[in-house]
C-alpha cells in the first residue's frame, strides 16, 4: 500500500514511492528508492521535505499513516470547491482570431529567449532592450485570449529546456497577475521576470543541467547557486525593477522557511517571489526533462494544492489554479463516454467544464472526426485527465491552429 508519511517518521528499512518534490529539489537520481541508512533520512529531512509517500509492500510500514488514495480523495475535494468559484477571464478577442498570433509569438519569444541566454554564456551583460518588446507582446496575447498562448507555452523540447522554460513562466505568470487583477504595469515586470528567472543558469555546465544521474554533493550546490548568480547578472543591468529582482532572487524561498538561498519565511518572501516560485515549480513538474517525465496539468495542481500546505501560500496556489483552469488548456482528457481530445478553452462559469477537441476514442484505441465540444453544454463530463506520451499523440497537431 502507498501512504503519506511526515518526513521525521522516514527510518532506514522503508521505501520510498515519492520524494514529494520537485526534480530540481533533490539530488536524487529518482524520486523512489529504497532508504538504506540514517545518512540518507538526514539528507531528506535537510532539504525540507515535509511529507513523501511510502510503499509498505517494498519496505517498512508506518501503521498510522494516511494510505494516498485517502490524501488524493481530498485534493479531488478541495479542487472541486476551487472549481466553484467564479473565474474571471475576460476575452477580448476569439480564439481562433488569436491562435495564429499566439504561434508566431511562442516561436520569437523562444529565438530571443535563447538569444538572451547564448550572450550572457559568451561573457555579455543581459540584452534587457531585445526582451522587454517581448515580455509587453506576451502581456498583450495573454490580454486578448490566455488560451492562445499558454498551451504552447507548454511544449518544449528536452535539449532546449532551460529557455524555453522561461517563456513558459513568464506566459503563466501574465495569466496568474491578471486574474489578480495586478496593473498592466507591474504584469509587464512579472513577465519579464519570468523571461529572466533562471538567467543564472547561462553560467552552470551543461553537464550539471542535464545530467541523468544523481548530482553529488558540490554538483547540487552548483545548481542551486543560479539564483545568486542571476542576481549579480542583474546588478549589472542599469534600470532593472525590484519586482525582477525579487522575483529571481526569491522564487526558490518556500513559505515555511526551508528554501534557498536565504531561508525567508512567510511573509519575508515578495507577492512576486511568491507568484515566481509556485509558476516556476508548476512549470518545471509538468514538462519532460533528461532524467524525469512530466506529470499531466492536473496532477501537478494537485501537488501544489498539497505543497501549499508547507511551501506556498495556500490563497496565492488556490488563485493560480484558477487563473489556469483544474484542466489548463493544452490538457489531454478523456470523457466518460470514453471520447478522448485537448482542452483548448476554459469556461468561466465552471472550471471542471471546459471546452475540449475531440478525436480519440479511448476503448476502439481509433482517431474520430475532430469535434469542439462545449462540456457545459452537454452531458458528457470529464473522467480523468490522460498523458500523451502514453497514447502516443502529439499535443501540437491538436492545439488551435
Amino acid at each position: 500500500m502507498i501512504k503519506q508519511i511526515r518526513a521525521d517518521q522516514l527510518k532506514p528499512g522503508m521505501f520510498i514511492h515519492d520524494l514529494n518534490c520537485g526534480w530540481l529539489d533533490h539530488p536524487f537520481v529518482s524520486n523512489a528508492f529504497q532508504v538504506r541508512d540514517q545518512d540518507t533520512v538526514s539528507k531528506i529531512v535537510n532539504l525540507g521535505i515535509r511529507e513523501l509517500y511510502i510503499d509498505t509492500l517494498k519496505g517498512a510500514d508506518v501503521w498510522e499513516a494516511r494510505p494516498q488514495t485517502e490524501v488524493n480523495a481530498d485534493l479531488e475535494r478541495r479542487l472541486a470547491e476551487i472549481a466553484q468559484k467564479r473565474a474571471e477571464k475576460p476575452v477580448v478577442v476569439a480564439l481562433k482570431d488569436e491562435t495564429a498570433r499566439a504561434r508566431r509569438l511562442h516561436g520569437e519569444a523562444q529565438k530571443i529567449a535563447r538569444l538572451v541566454l547564448d550572450d550572457v554564456r559568451f561573457g555579455q551583460k543581459i540584452q534587457v532592450d531585445r526582451i522587454e518588446p517581448l515580455a509587453e507582446n506576451m502581456v498583450e496575447s495573454v490580454f486578448r485570449n490566455q488560451d492562445a498562448l499558454l498551451p504552447l507555452a507548454r511544449l518544449k523540447s528536452l535539449d532546449d529546456y532551460t529557455f524555453e522554460h522561461s517563456v513558459g513562466v513568464s506566459a503563466l505568470l501574465i495569466a496568474f497577475g491578471r486574474s489578480m487583477k495586478l496593473s498592466k504595469e507591474i504584469i509587464k515586470e512579472i513577465a519579464l521576470g519570468g523571461l529572466l528567472l533562471d538567467i543564472g543558469k547561462a553560467n552552470i555546465p551543461e553537464a550539471i543541467l542535464n545530467k541523468p544521474a544523481k548530482l553529488t554533493d558540490d554538483e547540487f550546490a552548483r545548481m542551486q547557486s543560479h539564483v545568486t548568480e542571476g542576481l549579480r547578472l542583474l546588478k549589472q543591468v542599469p534600470g532593472i525593477s525590484d519586482i525582477v529582482v525579487q522575483m529571481v532572487g526569491e522564487h526558490h524561498e518556500r513559505f515555511d522557511g526551508t528554501g534557498y538561498p536565504n531561508k525567508l519565511v512567510g511573509k519575508e518572501i515578495s507577492l512576486y517571489g511568491q507568484m515566481a516560485a509556485i509558476v516556476d515549480v508548476y512549470d518545471a513538474i509538468t514538462s519532460d526533462k533528461v532524467y524525469s517525465r512530466g506529470m499531466p496539468p492536473t496532477q501537478a495542481l494537485k501537488k501544489l494544492l498539497e505543497w501549499s500546505k508547507h511551501h506556498f501560500d495556500p490563497q496565492l496556489v488556490q488563485g493560480f489554479i484558477r487563473a489556469i483552469g483544474i484542466y489548463p488548456t493544452g490538457t489531454l482528457v478523456r470523457l466518460e463516454s470514453n471520447r478522448m481530445g485537448v482542452v483548448i478553452e476554459q469556461n468561466e462559469g465552471n472550471l471542471l467544464e471546459p471546452v475540449v477537441r475531440i478525436f480519440y476514442h479511448a476503448t476502439q484505441q481509433y482517431y474520430i472526426p475532430p469535434e469542439i465540444v462545449d462540456l457545459s453544454k452537454v452531458q458528457d463530463k470529464i473522467a480523468s485527465f490522460e498523458n500523451y506520451d502514453k497514447w502516443k499523440i502529439d499535443p501540437y497537431q491538436w492545439l488551435p491552429a
